[in-house]
């Protein structure tokens, strides 16, 4: 069966359509109104080999805030969507990622369970229209609506933008990781036998 999602949010602040394929080759179509970010769901798709097309119309006069976090709810219904029962799947993944004087790590579990660590200092500062601040924001609301534990540890870097995106890239290549199906693997990957 096809792991494919297709999302549609509306609310006062945004309006968003998402669908997802979780066995593309990395195809993305991104228009949030938020460069940046568009350039960091980019490295979503590019990195998890995921199709990904989001618009968003977001209340980006007063700022980025509703599009990241909303965007980032959108996401992780898609992964859950996608991922129906998660028979089959590795469910774990990880990645240590170098970006020149940074390096990032993200590992993640399928596990059903919202849950965010965050131990990466990013510097505050706006890369275009981006707060620096709303990659955690992304991150957590990612979590939160696709039901997955993320830990994100920055063990160092100095260049904000590069801290960012690797950060991005470093989730995107676990999320990869945990949604590849195992050969192996038959069921659930879980003595729960449930996730």
């Amino acid at each position: 069966m096809p792991r494919t999602a297709s999302i549609t949010r509306k609310t006062a602040e945004t309006d968003i359509q998402l669908s997802l394929n979780l066995d593309g080759t990395g195809k993305v179509e991104v228009s949030t109104g938020v460069g940046f970010f568009d350039h960091m769901l980019t490295h979503i798709g590019k990195h998890g080999l995921f199709d990904l097309s989001v618009t968003c119309k977001g209340d980006t006069h007063i700022d980025a805030h509703h599009t990241v976090e909303d965007v980032g709810i959108c996401f992780g219904k898609a992964l859950v969507q996608a991922l129906g029962d998660k028979a089959g799947v590795r469910r774990f993944g990880d990645c240590a990622l170098p970006m020149d004087e940074t390096l990032a790590q993200a590992a993640v579990d399928l596990s059903g369970r919202p849950f965010l660590v965050w131990r990466a200092d990013v510097p505050l500062e706006t890369l275009g229209t981006f707060s620096s601040q709303l990659a955690e924001e992304f991150w957590r609301a990612v979590s939160s609506a696709g039901l997955l534990t993320l830990h994100v540890v920055l063990h160092h870097g100095r260049n904000t933008h590069h801290i960012v995106e690797a950060i991005f890239k470093a989730c995107a290549r676990a999320l990869r990781a945990a949604v590849e199906p195992d050969p192996r693997a038959t069921g659930i990957p879980s003595t729960k036998g449930v996730l």
